[in-house]
């Protein structure tokens, strides 16, 4: 599994998007972050530089095992989660599964509590990617020649117009690091969930168990619907910090991001 760790100072880990994507689409702006911290990344199995075999099993439950294994690697007796998207989605399956073991939770831009809400995101998405200014950007480029004179440039610019639906502006996404999506791992991980609603277990969790200090960083311009986020932070007695952004935080409001975090996440 690869890893990468920045910083010096009290240690996050931190939990990248997808599911299958990889962590670099995260920088360079989290690294902001490693100021008297430290954070650990990795890439989650079945994604960037973390391949698998296509007979090793991806659901969610897999993923919290390699979480905890990372735990024990660091030699940590409680983590301190920064989950983005997918990864917030990941650090609240860990809490589910090891409340004991988590310290501190950040959730930022967390994907949906439930598949309806998931269902609710997936057509915002759709809606949105048929937009007019997005299909017509999408026709300049088939229409450019870009392809035959730039492969490169083309493969940018049609990445970018591929994730253009998440932004509260599309042309934001020129500030996004490109990053690729391995679809086995993708659609292994939500099959893993089924018609998944995390709600119960976490009213039974937190009747259980201390609620960790957490964080919940949402767009108001978000495909992904803010109402879950709203719920996710009263089921965890969260801090709720709404943004006048899209799905990328760190790429649309880079500063507040910071700010927000640093005010959150523990330094030396």
């Amino acid at each position: 599994m690869f890893t990468r760790q920045v910083g010096d100072g009290p240690l996050v880990v931190v939990l990248h998007g997808g599911p299958g994507a990889s962590h670099d689409y995260l920088l360079p702006q989290y690294d902001l972050l490693a100021n008297r911290r430290s954070l650990f990344y990795y890439d989650q199995r079945g994604g960037g530089q973390s391949p698998v075999s296509r007979d090793t099993p991806i659901g969610w439950r897999e993923h919290v095992a390699d979480l905890d294994a990372i735990r024990a690697h660091l030699g940590l007796e409680r983590l301190m989660l920064c989950g983005y998207s997918w990864g917030g989605l990941l650090a609240v399956l860990y809490f589910l599964e090891h409340a004991e073991r988590v310290e501190r939770l950040a959730l930022l831009a967390p994907a949906s509590l439930t598949a309806e809400y998931r269902r609710q995101f997936e057509d915002e998405f759709a809606r949105r990617m048929a937009a007019p200014e997005i299909k017509r950007e999408r026709d300049v480029l088939r229409a450019s020649g870009l392809r035959e004179r730039d492969p490169a440039a083309y493969q940018r610019r049609a990445f970018e117009l591929s994730v253009a639906g998440y932004f509260r502006d599309f042309r934001d996404a020129t500030n996004l690091t490109a990053f690729r999506v391995t679809a086995r791992t993708q659609e292994g991980v939500w099959k893993s969930l089924g018609g998944y609603d995390l709600r119960p277990k976490l009213k039974e969790t937190a009747s259980r168990f201390p609620l960790p200090p957490s964080l919940v960083v949402h767009g108001t311009f978000d495909p992904l619907p803010i109402a879950g986020s709203r719920e996710l932070a009263g089921l965890l007695q969260a801090r709720l910090k709404e943004l006048p952004v899209g799905h990328c935080p760190h790429v649309e409001a880079t500063g507040e991001f910071v700010r927000t975090l640093d005010d959150f996440l523990p330094t030396a």
